[in-house]
């Protein structure tokens, strides 16, 4: 195990853990008719792991870049990616595997309860665009993802929902949720540039509000058309590591904002929506212009909402923050603390193992009546746990 630290608040439950799926999980768990092209890691000419997506080398997730999905931490990832020797399962931290792992963070962080995001599910849809493939690789992790957790109800399980047939993703949900998983989460892009708010995606918000859990956008691989060319070539974006990640997660807020634009929170009443890895700093600008827009230009006579959007916020959306923002306390106080919650991240290389400190530094920032529902509480009340 790492070196773990404590959070100094009771009752902690973590919105956005993830696991490391096993190798082997879509050829086990694939319907039968689609075992041939199942999700794989191979070895390329040089020795490096890489994904096989469709019975095709993936074109993201190569050059040893499996070995460092669980790179929380490390110091050394150049080499974890460019040593042959250094493999995903040989890298996989304690804890990102197996469900009693896990538990033992959990103790020896002092948190309660995760909730579990994928991470291999985070890389392949951005290289499938066959529908039918898409729903069969959801429905395998799903299977797994429910059972890794079915013996313990301190691991969460949420399903991983793909908006390429919306009409099978909102039976997938149905059928997800009831093995187990206490709500979905979809990418933020469509191959055919679909928004996320457009009717066509009508049949998941139908399925996410009637069985009453929570629809969350999160950040996963996207297609390069989605980053546009703004930065000219890609020689030029790879020196914009500063850049690339603060922008990471526009897809999120961008996908996030159609949702007001389709008017769905009127269409679907009892609809509540998560905002997940995107950080929660910008909501607070975010919602100021959209509501002034809304409120002072004609171009709110153009949306079909019957309120304010941030009147949405304050009553169905939720938003998980990272352990190192400041601006956190402050927009609670103006948009309620209810809407706000933490998440670590673990085990993904773009957090660190150091979180814990920057989370109790800023829940020492919340009033004291408000600690615990930061902390935890928030979590509890949007999953009904």
């Amino acid at each position: 195990m790492h070196e773990a630290h404590r959070v100094a608040e009771s009752g902690a439950v973590d919105a956005d853990g993830h696991i490391l799926e096993p190798p082997t999980l879509w050829e086990e768990y694939i319907d039968p008719a689609f075992r041939d092209r199942a999700l794989r890691i191979r070895v390329d000419e040089n020795g490096l792991e890489e994904l096989e997506i469709d019975g095709r080398r993936s074109q993201m997730s190569r050059r040893g870049f499996p070995a460092t999905l669980g790179a929380m931490g490390a110091p050394d990832l150049a080499d974890m990616q460019k040593n042959p020797e250094r493999t995903y399962l040989g890298e996989s931290p304690y804890g990102a595997m197996d469900p009693s792992e896990r538990i033992d963070v959990l103790d020896a962080e002092n948190i309660d309860i995760a909730f579990l995001y994928t991470t291999v599910g985070l890389l392949w849809e951005a290289e499938v665009d066959d529908p039918e493939l898409s729903q069969a690789y959801t429905k395998a992790y799903n299977r797994w993802i429910c059972e890794f957790c079915a013996d313990e109800p301190r691991l969460v399980p949420t399903a991983h929902l793909s908006l390429s047939d919306p009409v099978a993703a909102a039976k997938e949900l149905e059928r997800a949720v009831g093995e187990g998983a206490k709500g979905g989460y979809v990418a933020p892009f469509h191959h055919r540039g679909v928004p996320l708010g457009h009717p066509d995606n009508n049949p998941v918000f139908a399925a996410a509000q009637d069985l009453d859990v929570p629809l969350a956008i999160h950040p996963t691989f996207e297609p390069q058309w989605t980053k546009g060319t703004r930065m000219g070539t890609w020689e030029h974006v790879k020196q914009l590591r500063l850049l690339a990640s603060v922008a990471a997660s526009d897809g999120v807020r961008h996908q996030f904002t159609t949702l007001f634009d389709y008017g769905v929170f009127d269409a679907f009443p009892r609809l509540k929506i998560l905002v997940l890895e995107s950080g929660g700093g910008w909501i607070g600008y975010w919602l100021d212009r959209i509501d002034a827009v809304y409120s002072h230009t004609f171009i709110g006579e153009r949306v079909p909402l019957r309120n304010k959007p941030s009147d949405y916020f304050r009553e169905r959306i939720w938003i998980s923050c990272d352990p190192d923002e400041r601006t956190i306390p402050a927009l609670a106080e103006r948009f309620g603390v209810e809407r706000f919650m933490w998440a670590s991240d673990f085990p993904h290389a773009d957090h660190t193992s150091e979180y814990v400190h920057d989370l109790n530094e800023l829940v020492a920032m919340f009033p004291e009546a408000d600690r615990r529902k930061f902390i935890g509480d928030n979590a509890r009340a949007l999953f009904q746990l």
